[in-house]
């Protein structure tokens, strides 16, 4: 029996050719020089001992042999994927680890019941949650220190993936027993009648209320300042004043001090997206929780 000289390189030259209509399209899709890419059509040709394509100045076409074999070298290579696909799921089941960097209101509400989905699935792997301000998740993925981060910054960044989930508002958190707390909506304006706790310059969400409401006459002056919104509720809660925060982060304990009442005119919004490096492959396990977390946004806010 004649051995057949060709790999899977070869296989993956001819599919291109054929999806991108001739030799200068498919060696850009494949990174190849067109010399380099036609030695290889050549070399698959050769080992066959069959003509594969019909050449000419304007148009390459597939022979009848050609059209064939094209159908089975798809087959070859859709088995080879989902072989090394299922390597790598055994691999991920048996052990390693999938990085997730998150603003903190996205690890209290967000992640716990994926990550327990997650968690049934690949029991051996083991979650490494980096809660951090928004702009050091944006790191953390930029400098591959994450697989992926869940941020509601980074999608104008060239370097970055930035695949929307769900768009949250802003709401205002007070006490149950503030005077605004039966309110269906609070005006920004409104604001301004009591002490307002407000986040740092450094803060995500303080860049995104500052362009929101740019074009306004409206500015909260913060009685108070801090650096997280997890403190802002805190102090929220012992009474000190009111804050506007994003509705995630807000306590989902029912019997939780606090109320979101939602803001308007303007009404704030801020988009949560998944956001990965650019290029960057993803192993099975965090595969599975990326699709997780973009299949099963958290529910919008309910007034």
């Amino acid at each position: 029996m004649k051995q057949l000289r060709f790999d899977i390189g070869d296989l993956q030259a001819m599919v291109a050719v054929v999806e991108r209509g001739g030799f200068r399209a498919a060696a850009t899709a494949i990174n190849l020089s067109q010399p380099a890419l036609s030695r290889r059509i050549d070399k698959l040709e050769d080992a066959l001992s069959v003509r594969l394509f019909e050449r000419t100045t304007r148009r390459v076409t597939l022979t009848v042999v050609g059209r064939e074999f094209y159908a089975k070298a798809q087959e070859i290579l859709a088995s080879v994927e989902n072989s090394l696909l299922s390597i790598s799921d055994i691999a991920g089941r048996s052990g390693g680890e999938v990085s997730i960097a998150c603003v903190p209101s996205v690890a209290y509400h967000y992640l716990p019941p994926v990550i327990a989905q997650f968690n049934a699935a690949y029991p051996n792997i083991h979650v490494k949650i980096i809660d951090e301000g928004a702009n050091d998740v944006l790191h953390c993925v930029q400098r591959g220190e994450a697989d992926f981060g869940v941020n509601f910054i980074g999608a104008q960044e060239s370097d970055i993936d930035f695949d929307a989930v769900m768009s949250e508002r802003f709401v205002l958190a007070c006490r149950q027993d503030h005077p605004l707390a039966q309110r269906k909506s609070v005006k920004w304006r409104e604001i301004d009648q009591y002490p307002y706790v407000g986040v740092a310059r450094s803060s995500g969400n303080r860049l995104v209320l500052d362009q929101a409401l740019a074009a306004t006459e409206v500015r909260p002056s913060a009685a108070f300042e801090v650096r997280h919104v997890a403190t802002s509720l805190a102090w929220v809660a012992a009474g000190l004043g009111v804050a506007a925060v994003p509705h995630l982060a807000m306590p989902t304990d029912g019997y939780s001090m606090l109320k979101a009442v939602p803001l308007v005119e303007p009404k704030v919004e801020r988009t949560l997206g998944l956001l990965r490096k650019k290029g960057r492959k993803l192993s099975s396990s965090a595969q599975y929780l990326y699709d997780a977390l973009k299949n099963k946004p958290p529910k919008p806010f309910q007034a």
